[in-house]
């Protein structure tokens, strides 16, 4: 299976061209990438690579940089590094782009090109389609023997986590002082480097490792949801570690362990931090239209305003960067500080964090209950192939906008169509792959979650 997007290249090693990520269509997306680069910085000659762990992760490192050494750039390859260490490497650099060779939370099968422009962010809209009209056209030229590239070698680590120590909202000797002892799961990828390595430099002298080899063998599914964690989870139901830290492979993803070996919420995990950032920082925040209400109670209590975005990372940071947001991410564990970066930073999600719990001398379950309930319920519709979802999309809008007064609901239509009640809310969206819509839910109980998604999908299946 081969999803382009304009975002990146995603796709199953192997399988004929055109239908899987192989040599040939690696090496096509690389030039037509290299070739909108060019055109938008002429005068840079400069793009990182980096990558996660993946068993097929050094195949498509040699493809991808022999491809921009061949189409005439100068290649900084940093090797085995997290998303956000290439995000930095890239203004680092002073580079014109940079590829991140990660599948992010997809089975080990799967690999992908994420690509990013000058400033270590994800293209924009605009940008990555024109990627794919390049790559479609294959039209992009390759340098002759005087032009070619040169390829260096660097490790960007040691630059991130001096980026992170250098927050003045991590509070190092807050968390040396706290002596935490920390169990982690790296799921196998570059987070078994990396997050070690971090918390050591916050004087986290207790760490009991989990899956820390970084060698693409996933020892579970690597989307760092509950039903996948349950060994870390047991770790701390023992009472082993004051809290536990998992990762998705390519580490923009944070997922928190209470020391009962009850789960945190990945939704929490950008809500816990945003309320530490807040009470010291107080100002705006950002998350997309499928998180959780709690970021936006939050914020209101300290005073700020919450505003949503469509989902995808490059629209949170589109938002952001408008409403001047201190905080800002996506419900999936996803922590975007604009003091660091534009980008979801695990590493910097876990500095703040811990600082947090220092300051706040309280077990992780504790802090935990300090936050609004919310219950997400996540559900589908299967639709034909010839169905028109966006005629569908737009026949709930227009029934739910003339009912808005006597349901007391308001809509958002920036990214397939949100309800929101006085006491939670529906997001529909239609999948980009397959003949589907999306529903989200959420409201302070399971069951008014689940009554929320089955009003709608009533109404949908009766315009069928």
């Amino acid at each position: 299976m081969l999803v382009k997007s304009i975002s990146g290249i995603r796709g199953t090693i192997g399988g004929r061209i055109g239908e899987g990520l192989n040599p040939v269509d690696i090496v096509r997306f690389t030039a037509a990438y290299a070739t909108q680069r060019r055109a938008a910085m002429p005068d840079n000659n400069t793009i990182v690579v980096g990558r996660d762990a993946r068993i097929s992760g050094p195949m498509l490192s040699h493809l991808v940089c022999g491809t921009l050494l061949g189409m005439g750039y100068n290649v900084v390859n940093i090797g085995l590094a997290t998303t956000p260490t290439t995000e930095l490497a890239v203004t680092g650099e002073h580079a014109a782009g940079g590829i991140i060779l990660t599948a992010s939370h997809n089975p080990k099968h799967w690999n992908a090109l994420k690509l990013l422009n000058e400033r270590g962010e994800f293209l924009s809209d605009a940008e990555g389609k024109g990627v794919l009209a390049i790559a479609e056209q294959e039209d992009f030229t390759f340098a002759d023997v005087d032009r070619l590239g040169t390829l260096t070698t660097k490790d960007y680590l040691p630059y991130h986590i001096d980026n992170v120590l250098a927050l003045s909202l991590v509070d190092r000797k807050a968390i040396e002082q706290a002596h935490f002892t920390v169990a982690i799961d790296c799921v196998n990828s570059v987070g078994g480097i990396a997050i070690p390595a971090v918390l050591r430099a916050l004087g986290v002298d207790n760490i009991i490792e989990l899956n820390c080899t970084p060698d693409g063998h996933f020892p579970h599914n690597p989307e760092p949801l509950p039903q996948h964690l349950t060994q870390i989870s047991e770790l701390l139901r023992q009472g082993k570690a004051d809290v536990g830290f998992v990762v998705d492979p390519d580490v923009d993803r944070l997922a928190i362990i209470c020391e009962n070996g009850d789960m945190f919420g990945e939704e929490y995990t950008l809500v816990s931090v945003a309320d530490y950032v807040l009470s010291h920082t107080p100002g705006n925040t950002v998350s997309n239209l499928s998180s959780t209400r709690a970021l936006r109670d939050v914020t209101c209590l300290h005073g700020g305003e919450y505003h949503a975005a469509a989902v995808g990372e490059v629209n949170v940071v589109t938002e952001m960067k408008r409403t001047n947001a201190v905080i800002g991410g996506e419900g999936n564990g996803g922590v975007i500080y604009p003091a660091s970066h534009y980008g979801r930073d695990a590493l910097v999600g876990i500095a703040l964090f811990l600082s947090h719990l220092a300051h706040r001398a309280c077990t992780v379950s504790e802090l935990r209950r300090t936050y609004p309930e919310y219950i997400i319920s996540k559900n589908r519709i299967d639709l034909t192939p010839d169905a028109d979802v966006d005629a569908l999309l737009r026949a709930v809008e227009q029934a739910y906008r003339a009912q808005a007064d006597t349901l007391h609901c308001t809509l958002t239509t920036i990214d397939g169509v949100k309800i929101d009640f006085p006491d939670g809310w529906v997001h529909l969206r239609k999948s980009n792959t397959e003949p589907i819509i999306r529903i989200y839910s959420e409201a302070a109980s399971a069951e008014r979650a689940d009554q929320l998604a089955q009003d709608i999908i009533q109404r949908v299946h009766a315009l069928l």
